[in-house]
């Protein structure tokens, strides 16, 4: 038993979605919400690796929710 994807999958998870009013609305509120929740993190964690490592861990996620965002919701573009 593999890993099997069909194309249109493929097509979907590196596509272009251009962004729409609704997608840039929900994009906004993903960045803002991360930019505040981090901030007040790093107020309060003391510095050492573990606190870079939230960091990470957060871009990683902020990433994840604006591709849900965009994969999701944006129209697909191919070719571009």
């Amino acid at each position: 038993m593999g890993f099997e994807i069909n194309r249109s999958e493929l097509e979907n998870r590196f596509g272009f979605h251009p962004a729409t009013e609704e997608t840039r609305e929900k994009h906004q509120f993903v960045r803002e919400s991360f930019i505040d929740f981090t901030d007040g993190l790093l107020a309060e964690l003391p510095e050492g690796r573990e606190k870079s490592l939230v960091v990470t861990a957060l871009e990683e996620a902020s990433m994840w929710a604006n591709a849900a965002i965009a994969r999701n919701l944006a129209p697909l573009k191919l070719g571009e």
